[in-house]
């Protein structure tokens, strides 16, 4: 009777088994979750790679560009929404960019006002960076105003005095602006602006950086703003960085 009741009854579970079949239900949860996370980063990289700010807020909109976008095909750069660019020119005392002539042309080309950038080093002196500047851009009247770019780079460990950094920043300037014909734009990064608070130091337009919301740094308002470093439009390479001028702001 106790063997017929054993048999009638339910198999024993085996330990190994049950073990076995919660370890795939965490799996097949894990990979869920995975999915899911990996879906929402898909689309909030698609929806970054796309948003700009309104055009009803900020109507003239243009592009940051250098060598990092390959062979850019400025036509379709200005069938994506580009009014104008900042195309990246030279870097430091002794380097340009290598797509500069090549791009400013092509921008011309297409009808887009365009700007150069260069990107100041603290490792360099003023006067040093300056006649790179002015050997590498020409002077045209239809150009924006120059962009010196501000922000720390590995390759230099210089942190000079704010006093110092700011005479220097000067005197670049200075002798740019007269090559130029036009006072320039800073670019501080909000880290860089921090430490030597640039804007309240220097007398010139800001254009300031934060990714999808405006920036809140700086001791006056910004005149333009690079609002999504992770623009991809066609006709370049990568990603681009897409910028906005206040529409009360003056860069021409």
């Amino acid at each position: 009777m106790a063997t017929g009741a054993i048999r009638g009854g339910k198999k024993p579970v085996r330990p190994g088994r049950s073990w076995r079949a919660s370890l795939m239900r965490l799996l097949r949860r894990t990979g869920a979750i995975l999915l899911v996370i990996l879906l929402l980063v898909g689309i909030a990289l698609w929806w970054a790679a796309r948003w700009t700010p309104a055009r009803d807020e900020y109507p003239w909109q243009g592009a940051t560009i250098d060598a990092s976008n390959g062979r850019v095909h400025w036509g379709s750069v200005k069938a994506a929404g580009a009014d104008f660019a900042y195309i990246a020119a030279t870097s430091g005392a002794d380097r340009a960019d290598p797509m500069f002539a090549r791009n400013i042309k092509g921008a011309a080309a297409a009808g887009i006002q365009f700007g150069p950038i260069h990107r100041y080093d603290l490792c360099r002196l003023a006067t040093d960076q300056a006649a790179n500047f002015i050997r590498h851009v020409p002077r045209q009247a239809d150009t924006l105003p120059a962009a010196v770019w501000l922000d720390y780079d590995d390759r230099c460990p210089d942190r000079p005095t704010r006093a110092l950094l700011l005479s220097e920043l000067a005197t670049f300037l200075a002798q740019i602006e007269a090559h130029m014909g036009k006072p320039s734009l800073v670019a501080p990064s909000p880290a860089f602006e921090a430490d030597y608070r640039v804007t309240s130091g220097i007398a010139r337009t800001a254009w300031l950086r934060r990714d999808f919301f405006a920036p809140d740094y700086g001791a006056h308002p910004w005149a333009m703003w690079q609002a999504n470093d992770y623009m991809r439009i066609s006709g370049a390479d990568g990603t681009i960085g897409w910028n906005v001028v206040r529409p009360d702001g003056d860069i021409k």
